[in-house]
């Protein structure tokens, strides 16, 4: 049995180096992912048979992943070594001469058909006579060729002849290029099968003219913005061809199968701001022929609770402007402010020619909060108010590059839409930047001002305040800003400044880690003005819903009667980037 035994013992891990001379650059590159014995070099299990054998086929592998660069007199001196013991490793060498290019002796291009002479094919293909054949050029020219014929509504166009001869003795290739373009095709009458919408929302989703060019990405991009709107399952394209007429127009039928109409969420999360929070969520996809739709959330949460519905009603061009009529309630327990704000906003939302989504409107507001313990009036008012916000990002869930920009305007007039007058502005910045691959930039700034006759006037919500999650860390939420000189109780104020730094440095695969600083407060005239600072230290997951933040604040300028570290606090925050 001693025989057997040793028989199935495993056998020692096979060592082989492979080196290949004479080439570099993409050349090279090419020549090991299709060399198969560089590519197995590495594996377990990899014996002596298997290993001749893949050097056997090696000077052929190096042909071939040379001929698309024009080489077809290659020379290939390839030798084995074997190591002088077991233990030993194994030497594959191929020095490799690639001889002279084969360059493009003659260049036969033509076109054929009523489209011959339209602008959406070239007039030269980036081949010239003389120049190197290579593989990848040859097929660009006939791919440029197909997407002009595409483009141009000339569905029928064929490659009558595409062929590439070469001579490997005298380094020369023969390359010919016929097309016949076939008759042009135009965009006919669109008809809509479905049973939701009306006709008329649905054509403000198109763009596409009867008597138009036929081009297949135009048909594309109006099934993705019929997708786009969540109202439908799906959406198919039908051109139909056979009923096109003597003009070339192909009437397009778009069928489209409604979505279901509900989506509900339910979700338990924790922000150090609020506590733990509860939150449903319902979306109704449309509710009637119109397009009218709306969102309503539930939040529940120790330091915030809040209920809203979002209905949105399509206008103008559906795809990117809306009204929406927005009311809310909400309650808030926390360290500043405790008491109930009812609202209602209705507003315009358009997106401008330079890419801005423009809000206008009208917002409500009644309140009943009481700062630092002490209730207050209750307070109404009617406000008008804009803002204007981009985003622009390469991923907007976990950002590379990017930013965010929001202006908001808002204001009133006493006596006339509440009781007392003011006027408000506020600018909202992000800037994202990774560089060196492992490390991101992250900047944020949030500067507001407002006019008014002094602090009273101001109702406590339309105050500014500074502390929390995204705002300086350290602090809770909105715990910073002028204080009461009896009670030391954050009262708000009429202007704010808070500006953030922090460098994050890729650990390992979706995990980081990050260095910040957060410095600013929330100011006003008639008090006393402080400015806070807090350093801190973050851990980061890539989520695929976002960002997950946890971060250790101190606050560095925070009174500490306890001496040692300043204070610290942490902070938990889930979502994107911007």
């Amino acid at each position: 049995m001693a025989w057997l035994l040793l028989g199935a013992a495993p056998l020692a891990a096979l060592t082989l180096e492979v080196r290949v001379a004479g080439l570099d650059g993409r050349e090279r590159t090419n020549v090991l992912a299709l060399l198969d014995i560089y590519q197995e070099r590495t594996q377990a299990g990899l014996s002596p048979a298997r290993l001749r054998a893949l050097h056997q086929r090696a000077p052929a592998q190096i042909r071939a992943a040379l001929a698309p660069f024009g080489y077809y007199q290659v020379e290939v001196e390839a030798r084995l070594e074997e190591p002088p013991t077991e233990a030993g490793r194994w030497l594959a060498r191929y020095r490799v001469d690639p001889g002279p290019p084969t360059r493009i002796a003659t260049l036969d291009y033509r076109l054929a058909g009523p489209g011959a002479e339209d602008a959406v094919f070239p007039r030269t293909l980036g081949l010239e006579v003389g120049d190197v054949l290579l593989h990848a050029a040859y097929e660009q020219a006939k791919a440029r060729l197909r997407q002009g014929a595409s483009s141009g509504g000339y569905l029928d166009a064929q490659l009558s002849r595409h062929q590439v001869l070469v001579e490997p003795s005298a380094n020369a290739a023969h390359v010919s290029l016929h097309l016949d373009t076939g008759p042009r095709y135009l965009i006919g009458p669109l008809s809509f099968r479905q049973d939701l919408l009306d006709e008329a929302l649905l054509r403000r989703y198109v763009t596409l003219e009867p008597g138009e060019v036929y081009d297949p990405d135009r048909l594309l991009a109006l099934q993705s913005r019929l997708l786009g709107t969540d109202y439908f399952s799906a959406v198919e394209m039908r051109p139909q061809k056979e009923a096109s007429d003597a003009a070339g127009r192909i009437p397009i039928e778009v069928v489209a199968e409604r979505n279901a109409a509900n989506k509900f969420r339910f979700g338990l999360g924790y922000a150090t701001d609020v506590g733990p929070r509860f939150s449903m969520d319902w979306r109704r996809r449309y509710l009637n022929r119109w397009g009218h739709r709306f969102r309503t959330e539930l939040s529940l949460a120790p330091g915030l609770s809040y209920w809203n519905l979002d209905y949105r009603i399509p206008v103008g061009n559906p795809v990117r402007d809306y009204v929406v009529i927005k009311p809310q309630s909400s309650y808030q327990d926390g360290a500043t402010r405790e008491g109930w704000v009812h609202s209602l906003q209705v507003a315009h939302s358009s997106l401008t020619p330079s890419g801005w989504r423009r809000t206008l409107g009208l917002d409500y507001r009644y309140e009943d909060l009481a700062l630092d313990g002490s209730g207050l009036d209750a307070t109404q008012a009617l406000v008008p108010t804009a803002s204007w916000s981009r985003t622009r990002a390469d991923d907007p869930i976990n950002t590379n590059r990017g930013y965010s920009l929001k202006y908001s305007l808002l204001g009133t007039v006493g006596g006339l839409f509440s009781e007392d007058s003011y006027l408000s502005g506020r600018v909202q910045f992000k800037w994202v930047r990774r560089f060196a691959r492992d490390y991101r930039l992250i900047a944020r700034t949030d500067l507001g001002a407002t006019l008014a006759e002094d602090l009273e006037s101001l109702p406590a919500s339309r105050r500014f305040y500074a502390g929390g999650d995204n705002s300086i860390r350290g602090w809770g939420f909105e715990a910073l800003g002028p204080t009461d000189p009896d009670t030391d109780e954050t009262l708000g104020g009429r202007y704010l400044a808070v500006g953030s730094l922090e460098l994050e440095r890729r650990i390992r695969g979706p995990w980081s880690a990050a260095i910040f600083t957060d410095v600013g407060n929330a100011f006003d005239p008639d008090a006393k003005r402080r400015i806070e600072q807090s350093l801190g230290l973050g851990v980061r997951w890539a989520s695929p819903i976002g960002q997950v933040r946890l971060d250790l604040a101190f606050a560095l300028t925070k009174d500490d009667e306890n001496g040692g570290l300043p204070p610290a606090r942490l902070h938990l925050v889930i979502g994107p980037d911007l």
